[in-house]
């Protein structure tokens, strides 16, 4: 399997349920100028996958703040997304959420981002694509994974502070901690401050 890294955003279209409950056609292309986390979970109606929708929900504001679009894929319909957002949480729904949930009932989407598993379901991936287009940061995991939603705001914010001031962050950087720049100097002193 290749890597979507450094490449161009694969562009669909298809039905989404938009955060009013409504359905829209969304295409990738219409985010241009914006950062787009897209992830992509297994199934409506299971077990892992309302905890991390719940969870993106909950982060969804923090998102906002930093000019990122959430969009959630799987394979079901638009139908199916919809009755899990008017189903109460506490019925096994995730009720209503502030993002779109996009129908891929092709599986062309899953497919094109190469996290199709056995032509069934996608697996638990995320793409972060920077305001060009470009896949930027992914990560995939099997089904019984979860995500944490904390860890992809930490990598928007490393890639943000990037793109501003063009210094790269190290291991376990989080926004307001120093980066270095580039180079083995740069490299060298950052160690040399934060020990091996």
């Amino acid at each position: 399997m290749s890597t979507l890294v450094t490449r161009p955003a694969p562009n669909f279209k298809a039905t989404a349920v938009m955060a009013n409950g409504d359905f829209q056609e969304v295409q990738l292309s219409d985010y241009k100028g914006k950062m787009v986390v897209l992830y992509f979970y297994p199934l409506d109606f299971t077990f892992v996958c309302p905890t991390e929708i719940i969870a993106f929900h909950k982060k969804y504001n923090e998102f906002k703040e930093r000019g990122v679009e959430l969009l959630g894929v799987s394979i079901d319909s638009q139908f199916s997304h919809f009755a899990w957002r008017n189903t109460p949480v506490e019925q096994g729904g995730i009720g209503e959420i502030d993002y779109p949930l996009i129908a891929d009932v092709s599986k062309n989407i899953a497919r094109d981002y190469g996290v199709l598993f056995n032509e069934e379901v996608a697996l638990r991936a995320l793409f972060l694509i920077d305001k060009e287009g470009v896949v930027r940061h992914s990560t995939i995991n099997d089904l019984p994974l979860g995500r944490n939603v904390d860890e992809a705001l930490r990598v928007v914010d490393a890639l943000q502070f990037h793109e501003e001031h063009g210094e790269v962050c190290p291991a376990n950087w989080k926004k307001g901690e120093e980066a270095m720049s580039a180079t083995k100097e740069g490299v060298s002193s950052y160690l040399a401050k934060h020990g091996k």
